[in-house]
């Protein structure tokens, strides 16, 4: 059973749900975006009722704004308390602290930031919403010199931010403070099956412009990511699983591989892979792999057969947020044609209201690995030249 919600529902999704009979809650959500004709809509009720007689359910949502409406009305499949592990940063590193015990965290209460000591702190560290979404309110605090402008911003941001996304999903009252997991960033969609074994669907390399960067500009996956990183990253989302106890439940994990070349998880947002339908449809672009699909079967990947032919090739999702220091009541137009032009085989362009969104557009693009030169350019760009200003 599917859910949606706003921000954004690709046509992969809606073409996907159509084509299978997939039934699709016709939640206010999801009533307001147009499906294909034949589409399974079914109403709250029939869902709930439904629900009630399946032992096993099997949920996804596209967007984590429908976390309220299943804590609301489904709170007897025990999903909700699932979800909740994962989605409260803070409770989900008490939940595992005894898998990861190096991490450090400190929860802290928004009216409290004033007070806090941060040379009692751990340098450098990330703070963080407790619950939060997109790397929105997310900072890097490398030295007590920094922690005044840090607060300063986290304030200018929540005027921004208020109201954007619902409380399950955003929710600035209190922030979580982590120390630095230094090393290479991944992002995983899997899902944990019926008998609590992790099921990967992709794995992600998350590119960085430098050390203080911490957007989601870039996220690249390929034969030789998969392939070394599978069998580690599956016993690592196995090791979550067994103290969480989820089954058929499906997540979109973040992990850091340390210096040393530990696995520490950096969050695990639940009941979803990537969001904005981002990832999940960068799978089939790809592998021709259909993550809903897989999920909904509950099928293991051949990834033998979905990797063959796949050498030394990239392929990205490309996150344009506005990153050029102008507002969108500044800015006149963005030039997606010069933006295509740029890359040598793009895939696919998804463009966002960037006067409803602090977005331009999400970019599919598969790269020759001789090639990353068109990577690194726009990894470190701030899409000014793309622009034109009022």
């Amino acid at each position: 059973m599917f859910f949606v919600d706003d921000p954004y529902v690709s046509d992969f999704f809606k073409k996907t749900v159509l084509e299978n009979a997939l039934p699709v809650v016709n939640t206010p959500g999801a009533q307001k975006y147009s499906f294909l004709p034949g589409t399974n809509l079914i109403s709250e009720a029939d869902a709930i009722q439904a629900l009630r007689k399946d032992k096993a359910p099997l949920l996804y949502t596209t967007s984590e704004n429908t976390i309220g409406w299943i804590a609301q009305h489904l709170d007897f499949t025990g999903i909700p308390a699932q979800i909740e592990f994962f989605k409260d940063k803070a409770k989900f590193r008490r939940v595992t602290q005894s898998i990861f015990p190096s991490l450090y965290f400190k929860e802290v209460p928004l009216n409290e930031l004033n007070e806090v000591r941060v040379e009692e702190l751990p340098l450098p560290f990330v703070i963080k919403p407790s619950v939060g979404f997109f790397s929105l309110g997310v900072h890097k605090v490398n030295s007590a010199a920094e922690w005044p402008g840090t607060i300063a911003a986290i304030q200018k941001e929540i005027d921004q931010i208020t109201g954007m996304y619902p409380d399950e999903v955003l929710n600035i009252r209190s922030f979580i403070i982590e120390g630095c997991i230094d090393g290479d960033e991944f992002a995983i969609d899997a899902y944990y099956n019926g008998e609590g074994q992790a099921v990967i669907l992709d794995i992600l390399h998350h590119t960085f412009s430098s050390a203080a960067d911490v957007s989601d500009r870039i996220y690249t996956t390929s034969k030789e990511i998969i392939n070394g990183n599978l069998d580690e990253f599956s016993d690592f989302l196995n090791k979550i699983g067994s103290v969480t106890g989820v089954k058929r439940f499906p997540v979109h994990v973040e992990l850091r591989r340390d210096t040393s070349g530990t696995l520490l998880p950096i969050e695990v947002n639940p009941m979803r892979f990537g969001g904005w339908c981002s990832t999940p449809d960068l799978a089939y672009a790809a592998y021709g792999l259909n993550p809903y699909l897989y999920y909904q079967n509950q099928q293991k990947p051949d990834w033998d057969k979905l990797l063959a032919n796949k050498d030394n090739l990239l392929y990205s999702v490309v996150i344009l947020d506005n990153s050029t220091g102008k507002t969108a009541e500044e800015i006149a137009s963005f030039d997606y044609e010069k933006l295509l032009a740029s890359f040598e085989h793009p895939l696919e362009l998804r463009k966002i209201n960037y006067h409803v969104h602090p977005l331009f557009a999400f970019l599919y693009v598969e790269t020759r690995a001789e090639n990353t030169s068109e990577l690194d350019s726009i990894l470190h760009s701030k899409l000014n030249e793309f622009i034109t200003i009022r």
